[in-house]
Protein backbone atom coordinates (compact mmCIF):
# COMPACT_ATOMS: atom_id res chain seq x y z
CA UNK A 1 0.00 0.00 0.00
CA UNK A 2 1.38 3.36 -1.06
CA UNK A 3 1.39 6.21 1.42
CA UNK A 4 2.14 9.01 -1.06
CA UNK A 5 -0.51 11.67 -0.89
CA UNK A 6 -0.20 13.93 -3.92
CA UNK A 7 -2.24 17.09 -3.94
CA UNK A 8 -4.28 17.76 -7.10
CA UNK A 9 -3.00 20.32 -9.55
CA UNK A 10 -4.63 23.65 -8.54
CA UNK A 11 -4.73 24.85 -12.16
CA UNK A 12 -6.69 21.81 -13.29
CA UNK A 13 -4.41 21.34 -16.28
CA UNK A 14 -2.56 18.22 -15.21
CA UNK A 15 0.81 17.72 -16.87
CA UNK A 16 -0.31 18.78 -20.35
CA UNK A 17 -0.20 22.46 -21.18
CA UNK A 18 -1.93 23.09 -24.54
CA UNK A 19 -0.98 26.75 -24.64
CA UNK A 20 2.75 26.07 -24.37
CA UNK A 21 5.12 27.33 -27.03
CA UNK A 22 6.40 23.88 -27.98
CA UNK A 23 3.87 23.37 -30.77
CA UNK A 24 5.67 23.75 -34.08
CA UNK A 25 4.20 25.50 -37.10
CA UNK A 26 1.36 27.35 -35.44
CA UNK A 27 0.96 31.08 -35.62
CA UNK A 28 -0.85 32.88 -32.85
CA UNK A 29 -4.09 34.46 -33.97
CA UNK A 30 -4.00 38.14 -34.78
CA UNK A 31 -5.69 40.70 -32.61
CA UNK A 32 -9.34 39.88 -32.16
CA UNK A 33 -11.84 42.36 -33.49
CA UNK A 34 -15.39 43.07 -32.47
CA UNK A 35 -17.96 41.07 -34.37
CA UNK A 36 -20.40 43.02 -36.52
CA UNK A 37 -23.44 41.54 -34.79
CA UNK A 38 -22.15 42.52 -31.37
CA UNK A 39 -21.65 46.11 -32.46
CA UNK A 40 -25.09 46.29 -34.06
CA UNK A 41 -26.84 44.89 -30.98
CA UNK A 42 -24.96 47.36 -28.79
CA UNK A 43 -26.09 50.24 -30.99
CA UNK A 44 -29.69 48.98 -30.89
CA UNK A 45 -29.66 48.90 -27.09
CA UNK A 46 -28.13 52.38 -26.91
CA UNK A 47 -30.69 53.74 -29.38
CA UNK A 48 -33.58 52.23 -27.43
CA UNK A 49 -32.24 53.66 -24.18
CA UNK A 50 -31.87 57.10 -25.74
CA UNK A 51 -35.39 56.95 -27.19
CA UNK A 52 -36.86 55.89 -23.85
CA UNK A 53 -35.10 58.77 -22.08
CA UNK A 54 -36.32 61.26 -24.69
CA UNK A 55 -39.89 59.94 -24.43
CA UNK A 56 -39.85 60.07 -20.61
CA UNK A 57 -38.63 63.66 -20.64
CA UNK A 58 -41.63 64.59 -22.76
CA UNK A 59 -39.56 66.20 -25.49
CA UNK A 60 -41.31 64.19 -28.21
CA UNK A 61 -44.08 61.63 -28.40
CA UNK A 62 -42.95 58.38 -29.98
CA UNK A 63 -45.02 55.78 -31.78
CA UNK A 64 -43.64 52.35 -30.79
CA UNK A 65 -44.42 50.84 -34.21
CA UNK A 66 -42.44 53.47 -36.07
CA UNK A 67 -39.56 53.21 -33.61
CA UNK A 68 -39.35 49.43 -34.06
CA UNK A 69 -39.57 49.69 -37.85
CA UNK A 70 -36.78 52.28 -37.88
CA UNK A 71 -34.58 50.19 -35.60
CA UNK A 72 -35.13 47.07 -37.73
CA UNK A 73 -34.23 48.93 -40.92
CA UNK A 74 -31.15 50.47 -39.32
CA UNK A 75 -30.01 47.17 -37.79
CA UNK A 76 -30.52 45.29 -41.05
CA UNK A 77 -28.57 47.87 -43.01
CA UNK A 78 -25.76 47.86 -40.43
CA UNK A 79 -25.53 44.05 -40.51
CA UNK A 80 -25.41 43.94 -44.31
CA UNK A 81 -22.79 46.71 -44.58
CA UNK A 82 -20.73 45.23 -41.74
CA UNK A 83 -20.84 41.78 -43.31
CA UNK A 84 -19.74 43.14 -46.67
CA UNK A 85 -16.87 45.09 -45.11
CA UNK A 86 -15.80 42.04 -43.11
CA UNK A 87 -15.84 39.83 -46.21
CA UNK A 88 -13.91 42.44 -48.16
CA UNK A 89 -11.23 42.64 -45.47
CA UNK A 90 -11.03 38.85 -45.27
CA UNK A 91 -10.60 38.55 -49.07
CA UNK A 92 -7.62 40.95 -49.04
CA UNK A 93 -5.56 38.72 -46.73
CA UNK A 94 -2.80 36.74 -48.48
CA UNK A 95 -3.45 33.07 -48.99
CA UNK A 96 -1.06 30.24 -48.16
CA UNK A 97 -1.94 28.18 -51.22
CA UNK A 98 -3.48 25.44 -49.09
CA UNK A 99 -7.11 24.53 -49.46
Amino acid sequence: MSTSNQAPDPTGRGSYYPDSTTTAGTDPAGPSTTRVGTGVWGLIVLALAALIIVAQLGIVTLNATYVLIGLMIGAGAALVVGGLLSARKRDNQPTTGKS
